[in-house]
């Protein structure tokens, strides 16, 4: 194996493609996962904005296989995703089954370890989930935001008789348009472009203008626009005693006014990440299948230019394929 590697470093603001990246070395309980797949996030588009302070290799979804484990051989050469908050699991966050919020957590390309925009990356193998084998690469790369998606459900309770409003159904949105739709519950999704609107139809999910959302109609909102308009009319169209879930992140500070959510007695949810081994089912079942977001792939050389093609409006996944990835 050479000692350096290709990786899309992110260091003052700036994205860079660099090929003299040193491969990182697996540590005790770690393993080395090389790289088939991954895709960029809102996240790492605010990442690159400023949203968090991170020198560093970006990102975290990613599909990839196990090239090394020296405490755990059985693991090498398996198809593998994994979840990205690298926990202590002996602060008191982690005694009591609270490990993403862990106090001395290092986060996968965003806080204090490098991330997936590389051909290679180090992970504990307890954060490893093996791919069911009928899941191909492209949709097992969603595996980590499909995951965020259904951490809704673990902390909201969505009855097949509700209306839910979607805000934002871009990347992440769509899924959590799809994931709240097996609930049987009448999904909204708030769009204006034609495109985002018939991928929505075409899974069951009624698309909606943003003038045209009522107000105080919806007992769950979920706000993925990642804009203050978007949460002011998620404000608005939650019912009284509604709940407003947040899956959106901001580079900048935002402000609420917080006297209608006292006194329509709502209650604001954050929500971040999920559940992996429901989400891989979803997919090995066909239940969700998230390949019709792909928009482009680029190979990971062209990482830059990939990450300009992301930020455009209305583009929803871009994916970065590994030098020698298998079928491409």
């Amino acid at each position: 194996m050479t000692r350096t590697m290709q990786a899309l470093w992110l260091e003052d603001g700036q994205l860079r493609y660099r090929d003299d990246v040193p491969v990182p070395t697996p540590g005790p309980g770690e393993a080395l996962v090389r790289m088939r797949w991954a895709g960029i996030c809102g996240t790492d588009l605010e990442m690159v904005k400023g949203y968090y302070p991170f020198t560093g290799v970006l990102g975290h979804e990613f599909v990839g296989e196990v090239a090394a484990a020296p405490d755990a051989a059985e693991w090498v050469g398996r198809r593998v995703v994994g979840e990205i908050n690298i926990t202590c699991g002996q602060c008191r966050f982690c005694r009591r089954g609270l490990e993403r919020h862990c106090e001395n957590r290092t986060v996968l390309g965003i806080l204090g370890h490098d991330g997936v925009f590389a051909e290679y990356v180090t992970l504990p193998v307890r954060n490893l989930h093996p791919v069911p084998e009928g899941v191909p690469d492209e949709a097992a790369v969603f595996t980590e935001p499909l995951a965020a998606a259904l951490e809704i459900l673990e902390q909201v309770h969505v009855r097949p008789t509700d209306r839910v409003l979607v805000l934002g159904t871009g990347r992440l949105g769509q899924l959590i348009a799809r994931v709240l739709r097996l609930t049987g519950a009448e999904v909204h999704g708030v769009t204006r472009r034609e495109r985002s609107a018939a991928l929505l139809r075409r899974h069951g999910v009624q698309p909606i203008a943003p003038e045209q959302v009522p107000t105080a109609a919806y007992p769950v909102v979920v706000e993925a626009t990642g804009s203050p308009q978007g949460l002011e009319l998620a404000r608005q169209a939650v019912e009284p005693t509604g709940r407003i879930v947040l899956k959106s992140t901001y580079a900048h500070p935002r402000s609420l006014n917080l006297s209608p959510v006292v006194v329509d007695e709502l209650t604001l949810v954050g929500s971040r990440c999920g559940p992996f081994a429901p989400a891989l089912r979803l997919l090995e079942a066909g239940l969700v299948d998230p390949r019709d977001l792909v928009d482009a792939r680029y190979p990971l050389a062209e990482g830059v230019q990939a990450f300009a093609h992301a930020a455009r409006p209305g583009v929803f996944k871009v994916l970065l394929r590994a030098p020698a990835t298998p079928g491409g």
